[in-house]
């Protein structure tokens, strides 16, 4: 007998690329602490200039804040930016194999839309970690917008690639795609991907004052948000049709709550375009408009999250694949819905209850509200760190040797 280490990452999969996902998206979260509490009256966003400020005026408690955040952003930006690049370098050595082929020609081939909805996130980590850590960046913001918008206009293309090739073999050739294989929410990855690029190119918008990158923002953003939106409906109805008829599929289970993080991102790109709107155009929107907005968001989110886990729980998901032997890439799912439902509350909270006035910013209320936000955030903290330490912790396995 012998003894050689392996890992379950070492069979990869395009689901990996959930991994790096979850990390950016848990930087965002850390994010909204000095979005929401750090003074910025000279931009829509707080800056260097503006954290810094907050950190040597503030209180202890603003000084941790801050001191938590940023340690967040720093930390969760690096894990987004290593786990992509270590994604990338596997897809390359993975199309060179059979596994590739047999996996473009099965319904899975929507897993590779992973990849820029990966892309989009970490473009968005960059974006913030370039406003929290660079001094000086707003001065020179508008030639970064630009930038931007060509940035996510190449992660659309890779993406409407993809699900192009993806369309036309199942649409042109019948019986290719499984209907009884359809049994979850992974067709959904398609719209995520779009819905990602589309709050990245919905940026500009809301910070920019050049009203021509507000307009070429706010067009591409609601292209490509309508398209998205319309995609997820379609696939949903497919999917939920084949859920009745077979069960969901045990492994692809955490698919169900990925319309939590679907609506997050296409909630904050609909506040972006409406910003640009009051600030560009003078189109003006009320604070009951936001209110009703994020309301009408978490409501949704809220039957998916608890048909997400109920069925979690019958099909007893955590026991197979978080605490027992099982291994699955797609538990990496799991981390986007809970994300996506701190942010979410965070732009409930401040710009929905406090900014109609229905709550005082930092008294009882806010803070009994944060502390949802930030237990989800918390959970979804524990649960990378469970799930890197099962797919990227090296064990041993022991392998027979003939005899001789």
């Amino acid at each position: 007998m012998n003894t050689s280490h392996r890992r379950p990452a070492d069979n990869w999969s395009p689901l990996y690329f959930l991994a790096s996902l979850g990390a950016g998206g848990l930087a965002v979260t850390f994010f909204m602490f000095l979005m929401f509490w750090v003074p910025h009256p000279d931009q829509p966003v707080p800056v260097f200039e503006d954290i810094l400020a907050a950190f040597n005026g503030g209180a202890l408690a603003m000084k941790t804040a801050i001191l938590v955040a940023v340690t967040g952003i720093a930390g969760f930006a690096f894990l987004n930016i290593k786990m992509l690049i270590w994604n990338l370098r596997r897809f390359a050595e993975f199309r060179a194999t059979q596994s590739y082929e047999k996996l473009v020609n099965s319904n899975g081939e929507t897993q590779f839309l992973a990849v820029p909805l990966a892309l989009a996130m970490t473009v968005n980590a960059g974006f913030i970690l370039g406003l929290v850590f660079v001094p000086g960046l707003w001065s020179v913001v508008e030639y970064l917008f630009p930038m931007a918008l060509i940035a996510f206009a190449l992660i659309a293309y890779i993406a409407f690639r993809q699900i192009g090739r993806f369309l036309g073999r199942v649409l042109s050739e019948g019986g290719v795609f499984d209907m009884t294989a359809n049994n979850s929410f992974a067709q959904l990855l398609p719209a995520f991907a779009l819905s990602m690029v589309a709050v990245g190119m919905s940026a500009p918008a809301s910070m920019s004052t050049v009203a021509a990158t507000v307009g070429i923002s706010m067009i591409l953003s609601v292209v490509l948000g309508t398209i998205a939106a319309l995609y997820a409906v379609i696939a949903a109805i497919l999917a939920f049709n084949s859920m009745l008829h077979h069960g969901t599929a045990k492994e692809s289970a955490p698919t169900l709550m990925v319309v939590v993080p679907i609506l997050t991102v296409l909630g904050i790109m609909t506040m972006r375009q409406e910003h640009g709107l009051h600030t560009t155009f003078q189109a003006h929107g009320g604070v009951a408009d936001t209110l009703l907005l994020t309301t009408t968001i978490l409501a949704v989110q809220i039957v998916f999250l608890g048909l997400g886990l109920l069925v979690l729980k019958r099909q007893k998901y955590a026991e197979t694949y978080l605490r027992g032997e099982g291994n699955s890439a797609g538990a990496y799912a799991l981390i986007c819905p809970g994300v996506a439902l701190s942010v979410m509350l965070q732009f409930w909270i401040n710009k929905g209850l406090v900014g109609a006035d229905l709550i005082a910013k930092f008294g009882v209320a806010y803070w009994s509200l944060t502390a949802l936000a930030i237990a989800s955030q918390i959970a979804m903290i524990v649960l990378v760190l469970i799930l890197n330490h099962r797919h990227f912790a090296r064990r041993p396995s022991v392998q027979s040797v003939p005899a001789e």
